[in-house]
């Protein structure tokens, strides 16, 4: 059973698709994640130009890294996804493969186009915080 609880603010804009706010209890480990990055094991990058095949390895490596912590995706309280586009559209094709990598445990998430990412070629990152009761 997960530890966080997701909070769906009836004062807000009711159409958002995912929580506005998540709590962890006090006995709580929070795990915080470096941003997944759309990287192979050799270090290339993978999906070069193709922001939802990246999105996707993104998540793949969300996964291992929270499991290599004791944790999984519905341990999740936040997220924070980046795409180096100003296009909303490109925005939107992360976001949804993102979306879909969560499934109903819609975390608090932000969604930012920023200008450059780390590596070579690298178009998607995403963040993560989760909470694991041990």
């Amino acid at each position: 059973m997960t530890a966080v609880t997701l909070i769906r603010s009836h004062s807000l804009y009711a159409g958002a698709p995912y929580a506005y706010a998540a709590t962890a209890p006090a006995d709580a480990r929070l795990v915080f994640l470096a941003g997944a990055c759309p990287l192979n094991e050799d270090g290339s990058t993978a999906g070069r130009g193709d922001i939802a095949a990246q999105a996707a390895k993104c998540i793949e490596n969300l996964r291992t890294a929270l499991a290599d912590a004791g944790a999984r995706i519905e341990d999740v309280v936040s997220t924070r996804v980046l795409v180096a586009s100003s296009d909303r559209a490109d925005l939107g094709t992360a976001w949804e493969v993102v979306r879909t990598a969560f499934g109903e445990h819609d975390a608090p998430s932000t969604l930012l186009g920023v200008t450059v990412l780390g590596y070579e070629g690298q178009l998607v990152e995403v963040e993560a915080v989760a909470a694991v009761r041990d």
